[in-house]
C-alpha cells in the first residue's frame, strides 16, 4: 500500500487544506518515499501545485506521468536520483535542486537546462545565460555537426526507392556513428553530448525519411482530446497550461504525393446563375492574360505532433522575410526575399519557397497561432558593434506574443498582451519596434518591443488602447500617414483610428466607420474579413457577404476636416472585384502593390488573381470614376488533383494567400494542413 493518501497530502499542505485542487505548497520530504509511492492518479488531483519539496526520501526517478501544470519549485535533495529527463513533464519550472543525488552529474545539469525551458535557478545558482547557451548556440553546433556527417558519409548509401528494411539499417549504422564521432566541448560533457546528438539525429531522420521519433525524445508538452478538438475553433481559448517552446531546423514535406494538373471535381460548389457568368468571364481573361504560375511544392508541415495523418490543422498567416543588405536568405537572382514565415495549430514555421526546405520550425505545444508578423531591430552583438537582425513576432489563441530572433534560433521572450486569443499582428512600417496586436477582447493594443540587448534582456511596454465595437480581424496601417491612421475590418465592419502618439489619450474609441454599398442603400453592419493597400490610396476589402471585393479610395473616403469620434462616412467605391458566391468567411486577400496584383483564394482551393496595372492611374486621378462592370480576376489557379498515399484530401478552403513583393513566388495556405508554393513563370 502507497504511503501517500488524500488525508496526508491535505495535511502536508502547506498552509493545510481541505481539497487538493487547493493545494499550491506541499512538503513531503522526509518520508522514506520511494518511486513507487508517487501514485500519478492521486497527484494528477494537484492541478494548482506550484512548490513541491520530496527531499530526504529515496526516490531513484520520476514517473512519467504525475501531472502537475503548474509546478514552478521543485525540490529533490538527498535522494538516489539517477535520471533527469522525467522533470520534463514539468515545463513551467523555474526553481529546481537535486544536491546530494550521488549519481546526477554535470551532465545531468546540462540535459535540465536543455529540457527546462523556463529554469532560472539551478541547485542556488542563477543559469539563465549559460542555459541560453546551451539550448541555442549548442544545439546549433550540434545540428550543423549531424547534418554534415549525414550528407559526407550516408546520404549516398540510401538508393533513390529505399525499402523499411533499408532505411532501419541506415538508421542503426548512423545513430552508431554519429554519436561516437560527432565530438563538442570539454570531455566532462560527453555523456550529454552523445544524448543531444541521438536526439538531433533521430529527429533530422524522423524529417528527412519520414521516421518515427522515439517519444523519449520529444521535448514538449502534449495536448489532450479536448484541446486539439479545440484548435479549429476561433472562439475564446480555455485556460490551459504554460508552453514550452523550441526552434528546430528539419522539415515535414508530405509524403507518397501524386500531382495530376486536371481540374478536381467540385461536389461541394453552390450552382447558380452568379457562379456560370463567374466561370464563363474567368475562362475568357484566362485566355487572354496568363501569368504561367505553376505548382512548385507541398508541404505539410504544421501537422500536430509531426503527423502524417493531420488533415484538420487550419493553417492561417504568412509573410516573407525582409531583405537585409547582408541577409544570406537573399537569392542573388531575385530582388525579394524567397523565406516566407507560416503559422498554423501549434507551429510556426520558416520555409525557403525555392526548395521547399522549412529552414526552421518552432512549436508551442498547448497554442493555435493565428498571426506572423516581421520587423528589422538595429541589435548590439558585441564590442558595441550594431547589426540589423530579423525578429519574428507570432501569436494566437493564448493571447500571448512571442518574440523569435531567427537567425539566432532563439525565443527571447515573450508579451502578455490580451487574456484572450490575438486574431492578427502587423509592425509599423516606419517604427521597427512597434507592434499592433488585435484581440478577441475588441481591443487594438499597440506596443514598443524595445531591443533586446546582447543577453536578451529587453523591455516592452503598451502605448495605445483602440476601443472596437467588435472584434478586429484585419489591420491596415495606412501608407501616407502611417503614424497617424489605423485600418481594421471588424467583424461587424470598417473602422479607422488616429494613433497619433502626441495626443494625450491612451485609450481611444474608433475615429470613423465606413459604409458600404447593400443591396437597396448604404450600411456600415458587415463582417470584414479581408483588408489591404493595393497603393498609397487604393484599399481593398472584402465583406463576407457572398462574392463581394470593393477597391475604394481612402483620401475621398475619409474626411480629415471633420472633427469628433465615431462618424459614418461612405466609401468611395472604385471598383468591385468578381469573386467567388460563398458566403464563407475568414477567407482572407492580400496585396501585390509593387505589381498591382490582389489575390483572394476561395471554398474550392482555387486562387483568384487580378492584375489591376490598367486600372490605377484613372483610379488615382481626383475625379477618377467608378468602374462600371465588375472586373473579372485575370486568372484563376485550380487546385490541382493531389493525391496523398492515394486519396484527395476532403474539401481544402484557401485561409490566405501571399506573394512575395516581387511576385516571384505565391504561397497558399489551406484548412486542411496543406501549405502550397506556386511559382511565377
Amino acid at each position: 500500500m502507497s504511503k501517500i493518501t488524500t488525508e496526508l497530502l491535505l495535511e502536508r499542505a502547506v498552509p493545510r487544506s481541505t481539497r487538493l485542487r487547493k493545494i499550491e505548497t506541499l512538503n513531503l520530504s522526509k518520508l522514506q518515499l520511494k518511486t513507487g509511492d508517487l501514485d500519478p492518479r492521486l497527484f494528477s488531483r494537484l492541478r494548482h501545485l506550484q512548490k513541491l519539496d520530496l527531499s530526504d526520501n529515496l526516490l531513484d526517478k520520476f514517473p512519467n506521468s504525475l501531472t502537475l501544470p503548474d509546478l514552478r519549485v521543485l525540490n529533490c535533495n538527498n535522494n538516489k536520483l539517477e535520471d533527469v529527463t522525467a522533470l520534463k513533464q514539468f515545463p513551467l519550472l523555474e526553481e529546481l535542486t537535486y544536491e546530494n543525488n550521488v549519481y546526477l552529474t554535470l551532465n545531468d545539469d546540462y540535459k535540465v537546462m536543455f529540457l527546462l525551458q523556463n529554469l532560472r535557478l539551478l541547485n542556488g545558482k542563477d543559469i539563465t545565460k549559460q542555459a541560453n547557451h546551451v539550448r541555442r548556440v549548442n544545439s546549433r553546433k550540434l545540428t550543423s555537426k549531424v547534418t554534415a556527417h549525414w550528407e559526407k558519409f550516408f546520404r549516398d548509401q540510401l538508393p533513390e526507392k529505399y525499402t523499411a528494411e533499408q532505411v532501419k539499417s541506415i538508421k542503426k549504422k548512423f545513430l552508431k556513428s554519429v554519436q561516437t564521432n560527432v565530438v563538442y566541448g570539454p570531455s566532462s560533457l560527453s555523456e550529454f553530448t552523445r544524448w543531444r546528438v541521438k536526439m538531433i539525429a533521430e529527429e533530422f531522420l524522423a524529417h528527412s525519411l519520414g521516421l518515427e521519433l522515439n517519444s523519449d525524445t520529444e521535448p514538449e508538452e502534449k495536448m489532450d482530446e479536448s484541446e486539439e478538438e479545440n484548435t479549429e475553433s476561433t472562439e475564446s481559448p480555455r485556460e490551459a497550461a504554460e508552453d514550452v517552446a523550441q526552434v528546430g531546423d528539419f522539415s515535414s514535406y508530405i509524403s507518397n504525393v501524386t500531382v495530376t494538373p486536371s481540374k478536381r471535381k467540385r461536389n461541394h460548389s453552390k450552382s447558380g446563375p452568379g457562379n456560370k457568368r463567374s466561370k464563363s468571364q474567368a475562362n475568357t481573361k484566362e485566355e487572354a492574360e496568363d501569368v504561367s504560375a505553376e505548382p512548385l511544392h507541398f508541404l505539410q508541415c504544421h501537422s500536430k505532433g509531426n503527423s502524417r495523418e493531420d488533415f484538420k490543422t487550419q493553417l492561417w498567416s504568412c509573410v516573407f522575410e525582409p531583405v537585409l543588405d547582408s541577409g544570406a536568405r537573399k537569392d542573388p537572382i531575385v530582388s525579394s526575399s524567397r523565406t516566407v514565415a507560416t503559422c498554423g495549430g501549434e507551429s510556426v514555421c520558416l520555409i525557403d519557397c525555392e526548395t521547399g526546405t522549412v529552414l526552421k520550425k518552432y512549436k508551442v505545444a498547448t497554442e493555435e497561432f493565428f498571426s506572423v508578423a516581421w520587423t528589422t531591430l538595429t541589435m548590439v552583438i558585441s564590442n558595441s558593434r550594431k547589426k540589423a537582425h530579423n525578429i519574428l513576432a507570432a501569436a494566437g489563441r493564448r493571447g500571448i506574443v512571442k518574440l523569435i530572433h531567427v537567425a539566432a534560433d532563439f525565443c527571447y521572450g515573450e508579451i502578455k498582451a490580451h487574456k484572450k486569443p490575438i486574431a492578427t499582428v502587423c509592425f509599423s512600417p516606419t517604427q521597427e519596434t512597434h507592434l499592433f496586436t488585435a484581440s478577441y477582447d475588441k481591443r487594438i493594443a499597440l506596443w514598443d518591443i524595445g531591443i533586446p540587448d546582447c543577453d536578451y534582456n529587453f523591455k516592452a511596454s503598451q502605448l495605445l488602447v483602440l476601443e472596437a465595437a467588435s472584434i478586429p480581424l484585419r489591420l491596415a496601417l495606412v501608407p501616407t500617414c502611417p503614424e497617424q491612421y489605423l485600418l481594421a475590418g471588424c467583424e461587424d465592419g470598417c473602422f479607422a483610428w488616429n494613433i497619433k502618439l502626441d495626443k494625450g489619450q491612451k485609450s481611444r474609441p474608433f475615429e470613423a466607420i465606413f459604409q458600404f454599398p447593400d443591396v437597396e442603400s448604404m450600411t456600415t453592419s458587415h463582417r470584414v474579413d479581408g483588408l489591404a493597400f493595393l497603393n498609397d490610396d487604393v484599399v481593398v476589402s472584402k465583406s463576407s457577404k457572398p462574392g463581394c471585393i470593393y477597391l475604394w479610395s481612402w483620401s475621398r473616403s475619409f474626411d480629415t476636416k471633420g472633427k469628433g469620434c465615431q462618424r459614418t462616412m461612405s466609401a468611395v467605391i472604385l471598383a468591385e472585384l468578381e469573386w467567388s458566391t460563398t458566403d464563407m468567411s475568414y477567407l482572407t486577400l492580400s496585396t501585390c502593390p509593387a505589381k498591382d496584383y490582389v489575390f483572394c483564394g476561395d471554398e474550392k482551393g482555387s486562387v483568384w488573381m487580378y492584375n489591376l496595372s490598367s486600372y490605377t492611374t484613372a483610379w488615382g486621378s481626383p475625379k477618377g470614376k467608378r468602374s462600371e462592370r465588375r472586373i473579372s480576376p485575370t486568372q484563376i489557379l485550380k487546385w490541382p488533383e493531389l493525391r496523398v498515399n492515394g486519396e484527395q484530401p476532403s474539401e481544402i478552403l484557401v485561409n490566405n494567400v501571399v506573394a512575395d513583393p516581387a511576385f516571384t513566388y505565391l504561397v497558399v495556405l489551406t484548412s486542411v494542413n496543406i501549405t502550397a508554393i506556386w511559382k511565377k513563370s
